[in-house]
C-alpha cells in the first residue's frame, strides 16, 4: 500500500470542464478505507459558464461508455440530438458547401486510401460523382438520415461513426449528479485566493469569498479562460496564437428550434468570421466567431441575428478569447483541464474532447503527494502535441481559401503557417498523400474531406495507383456508391428517429 497516496482532490471550476473531471475520478477512485480520496468540486453559483461547447466529435461515445452512462437517459437528459458530420458553407469559396463527415470513404484498394483512385477516376472523368457519395455519413447527413451503426462484418451499414449534439449546461448537471452519487462533494462559493506551501510552492489550499479555507493533495484548475491557480498561482505562462487562428470574440445565442432536424452541426463563413448552428430537440444553438479588428461588436450581433435560423431566445452572449495554450497544464500539484488550459475556436467541435483527454491523461498518470516529475513531463508532452494537431487542423480551414473579398480572409489566405502544417499541406499538394502529427487528432478521412472540400488537389498521385486496371476500378466504386445509397435509402430519417427512440421531455 503506498502511505504517499492522493487523499484529496480540489477540483476549482464545475461547467463541462469540472464535472468531466469529476465523473471518472469519483468512478475508479475509493472514497473510504485506507486508500480512500475525498474528491471536492468548488463552484461558483456567481460566474456563469461559457456554454458555446454544444457539439462533439465520436471519441465522446467512449467516454459516456467508460462511465457506464445509458445512450438513451444521456441523449434524453441533454437534449440531445445525434451529429454525423460537418457542413460547411461558404468556406473556401462564396456559394459552396461541402461535408466532413464522420468515417471513411469506403475499403481500400490495393492497399491504397480509396481517395487515391477516386482522384484518379476524377481527373480523367470531368462527371465523376463526387467523393462525398462515398462516405456513408455525408450521404446520410444529406437525406437527413440517422441510425447507429450496424455490428458484423465492414458494409455501407457500419461504415459510419456519430457523435452528439446536446445542451453543454444540462451535460454539466447529468454529470455533476452522477459524481454525487459516487461521494463527490460540491462546495458553492467563490475562490479569492489560492495559498502556498512555503517550503515548494505547491498549493497548499484556496480561500473563499466567506473565509472558508479548502485544503488538497491535488488541485484540478477548471476556473475558465483566467486559469485562477495554473496561472494566477502557478505562472504556467500562455502561446498566443493568434497569428494563425486570428478570431478574438464570439457571440453565442439560441434560437427557436427549427425544421427538418438535421443530424449534423453547419459552419457557415461570413467576412469577418464565421457561424455556427447546432439543432437540438427543444432549440437551435448558434454563434457567430469573428476578428474584432474587421467587424465592431454590434455589427457582429447585428450579423449573427440576421443569419438565424428561428426566432431568437434572449441576446448574443458576449465572449473574448486568445486562442493558444499554457505552456505547462501540469505545474507542481495544479492540473489545469478545459479553457483554463487553453482554447481552439469550436469550429471543428474539440473543446469537450480535448477536456476529456486531458482527464484521461490524468486518471493515465495518477500520481501520488511526492508528484514524480516525469508525469508532469508527459502529460504536459501530450497536452501540447494535441493542442498543436488541433491548432493546424483548424488553421487550414482558414489558410485553403479562394476568398479575397475582405481583410480576414486575405491574411488566411497569405499567412506564415507553423512548419507542421506547412509541410502536411505541402506533402497533400505534391503527392497525394496525407501526413498525420498525432494519432489522438483528426485522421485522414478527416483531412481528406476538408482538403478536397476546400479545393486542394494533388500536383500528382502515388505511383502504384495507376497500376489498377480502369474499369476494375470504375466497376468497384460504382458497386460501392449503390451499396451506400441503397443502404442509406432504407435508414428512417434522423427527426423520426429520435421522436421513437429518445425524445426529451420538453425542459
Amino acid at each position: 500500500m503506498n502511505e504517499r497516496h492522493i487523499r484529496r482532490i480540489v477540483i476549482v471550476g464545475g461547467g463541462t470542464a469540472g464535472w468531466m473531471a469529476a465523473a471518472p475520478l469519483s468512478q475508479q477512485l475509493p472514497r473510504q478505507g485506507p486508500m480512500g480520496c475525498e474528491i471536492v468540486l468548488v463552484e461558483s453559483p456567481d460566474i456563469a459558464t461559457v456554454g458555446v461547447g454544444e457539439a462533439t466529435i465520436p471519441p465522446i461515445r467512449t467516454f459516456n461508455n467508460l462511465l457506464g452512462l445509458d445512450d438513451t437517459e444521456f441523449t434524453k437528459r441533454t437534449q440531445g440530438t445525434y451529429k454525423l458530420g460537418i457542413e460547411f458553407r461558404n468556406w473556401g469559396r462564396i456559394g459552396h458547401r461541402f461535408f466532413h463527415g464522420f468515417g471513411d470513404f469506403g475499403p481500400p484498394i490495393q492497399n491504397r486510401a480509396p481517395y487515391q483512385h477516386w482522384l484518379r477516376l476524377s481527373a480523367k472523368h470531368p462527371d465523376f460523382p463526387s467523393y462525398e457519395d462515398w462516405s456513408t455519413s455525408s450521404v446520410m447527413a444529406r437525406h437527413m438520415k440517422f441510425t447507429p451503426p450496424l455490428a458484423g462484418s465492414p458494409s455501407a451499414h457500419n461504415s459510419y461513426s456519430y457523435a452528439y449534439q446536446f445542451d453543454a449546461s444540462l451535460y454539466a448537471g447529468y454529470l455533476r449528479e452522477y459524481a454525487m452519487a459516487r461521494g463527490v462533494q460540491r462546495e458553492l462559493g467563490t475562490v479569492v485566493d489560492v495559498e502556498l506551501r512555503p517550503e515548494d510552492g505547491f498549493v497548499a489550499a484556496v480561500r473563499m469569498a466567506d473565509g472558508r479555507r479548502i485544503e488538497g493533495d491535488l488541485f484540478i484548475d477548471c476556473s475558465g479562460f483566467r486559469g485562477l491557480l495554473i496561472e494566477g498561482a502557478m505562472k504556467a505562462g500562455y502561446e498566443d496564437w493568434r497569428k494563425w487562428l486570428p478570431c478574438d470574440r464570439a457571440l453565442a445565442v439560441s434560437s427557436e428550434r427549427t425544421e427538418p432536424l438535421r443530424p449534423y452541426t453547419t459552419s457557415t463563413a461570413h467576412a469577418p468570421g464565421w457561424q455556427w448552428t447546432i439543432p437540438l430537440q427543444h432549440r437551435t444553438g448558434s454563434g457567430l466567431v469573428y476578428n474584432s479588428d474587421c467587424i465592431s461588436d454590434d455589427e457582429a450581433s447585428a450579423l449573427l441575428v440576421a443569419n438565424l435560423e428561428g426566432k431568437p431566445q434572449g441576446v448574443p452572449n458576449p465572449l473574448r478569447f486568445v486562442t493558444g495554450r499554457r505552456k505547462r497544464a501540469w505545474v507542481k500539484n495544479v492540473v489545469a483541464l478545459g479553457l483554463a488550459a487553453g482554447f481552439v475556436e469550436p469550429l471543428e467541435s474539440t473543446s469537450i474532447h480535448i477536456i476529456m483527454d486531458g482527464v484521461g491523461w490524468l486518471v493515465e498518470y495518477f500520481p501520488d503527494r511526492d508528484f514524480h516529475p516525469s508525469l508532469a513531463a508527459e502529460f504536459n508532452r501530450q497536452h501540447a502535441e494535441q493542442f498543436e494537431s488541433t491548432r493546424d487542423f483548424i488553421a487550414m480551414h482558414y489558410h485553403l481559401t479562394q476568398r479575397d473579398d475582405s481583410e480576414l480572409w486575405r491574411y488566411c489566405a497569405n499567412m506564415k503557417l507553423p512548419e507542421t502544417l506547412a509541410h502536411q499541406i505541402d506533402m497533400f499538394r505534391g503527392t497525394g498523400r496525407v501526413v498525420m502529427h498525432h494519432q489522438l487528432g483528426f485522421l485522414e478521412p478527416s483531412w481528406v474531406s476538408m482538403y478536397l472540400g476546400l479545393g486542394l488537389r494533388p500536383d500528382r498521385l502515388a505511383p502504384f495507383v495507376e497500376h489498377v486496371d480502369e474499369q476494375a476500378l470504375l466497376a468497384h466504386f460504382m458497386r460501392v456508391r449503390q451499396a451506400i445509397a441503397g443502404t442509406v435509402a432504407e435508414m428512417p430519417d434522423h427527426a423520426a428517429y429520435i421522436e421513437r427512440h429518445v425524445k426529451a421531455d420538453p425542459p
